[in-house]
């Protein structure tokens, strides 16, 4: 049975993946801080611009949400080659809330999970080589003063699945059309609603927009069953600027599990997202273009403004 980890915020707490060769993905609150960084961003590779998402949890399970935090990032070296602290990259991380949180001036503040979930995401950070970071986040929080909270990321020398620049894989994911599958399979909602929410997801195939040079937009999530509880949020943005941006793109929602019960995955997600190692984090959301090339690709928790301005930049579509 293939395995299966969920990358995300899970209720008030963070939960990532790491092998047993790995550091742990934070350290705890110490005598002068009271928070945890969890890293929220998987795959992460040497060489180029990325994105880099932490959530900040309180020792007592509250998060802390909203305003910016600021990153350091220092190279530890490799399990077999552990060093000194060498200094990288610094970049300032801005909280991205859940899609549908209402909008709050003022900096960061402590929050229950139904206020202010989301991440803290530092844009265009290269790490010049691969091995363990150590990110030290330091945010100064409503009521708490400075605080400073240190998590340890794997870098690798190239991604492990799909990333921008490589061409996209001609999967046939499951759609209205597809037959002799439980709706449950093509949007794991349809398992307690009794139809798919949102059927202009799950109308194009990724191999049918590459074949006619469509752009795509397309989400891998399980609004039922995610552990991170982002997928549903997630799900409905892309509803939402499918209704928006229907001519800059087709836009495709992919389930992850094809029977949650059975713990059978979709193929078209296991091709897309599963590492050589087994493991297959979601959600994740890639732009193909029309050349069928991948532009962009967000993992856990994205910024809706983002998406758009990458919308934005595409042609509209002639027919």
């Amino acid at each position: 049975m293939r395995r299966t980890v969920m990358a995300g915020l899970a209720l008030s707490l963070l939960a990532g993946a790491c092998s047993s060769d790995e550091p742990p993905a934070s350290t705890g609150p110490t005598a002068t801080s009271q928070i945890v960084a969890v890293p929220a961003t998987s795959d992460l590779f040497a060489g180029d611009p990325q994105r880099v998402s932490f959530g900040l949890v309180r020792n007592d399970n509250k998060l802390i949400s909203f305003g910016d935090a600021e990153v350091t990032f220092s190279f530890v070296g490799t399990a077999a080659e552990p060093t000194e602290p060498q200094p990288g990259p610094e970049a300032t991380a801005t909280f991205v809330p859940t899609y549908g949180t209402p909008d709050r001036n003022g900096g960061p503040a402590v929050t229950s999970p139904n206020e202010g979930r989301g991440v803290y995401q530092a844009d265009d950070v290269t790490f010049d080589q691969p091995g363990f970071w150590t990110a030290e986040v330091t945010v100064v929080v409503q009521g708490m003063g400075t605080q400073t909270a240190e998590a340890t990321v794997p870098v690798l020398d190239a991604p492990q699945i799909p990333a921008p620049g490589d061409r996209a894989k001609p999967t046939e994911n499951l759609t209205l059309d597809s037959k002799g599958v439980p709706q449950g399979a093509i949007d794991s909602r349809a398992a307690t609603t009794g139809e798919i929410p949102d059927p202009e997801l799950h109308e194009w195939t990724i191999a049918r927009a590459i074949a006619e040079g469509r752009p795509a937009l397309v989400l891998f999530a399980t609004p039922v069953f995610c552990v991170s509880r982002f997928c549903g949020p997630v799900t409905d943005m892309v509803q939402e600027l499918a209704a928006r941006y229907g001519d800059r793109a087709v836009f495709i929602h992919v389930e992850i599990w094809k029977d949650y019960q059975e713990q059978v995955l979709n193929e078209a997600a296991t091709e897309w997202l599963q590492t050589p190692s087994g493991d297959l984090t979601e959600p994740w959301l890639y732009l193909i273009g029309d050349d069928g090339v991948i532009l962009d690709r967000w993992a856990s928790m994205w910024s809706e403004s983002d998406v758009e301005a990458a919308l934005d930049e595409l042609p509209r579509m002639t027919n």
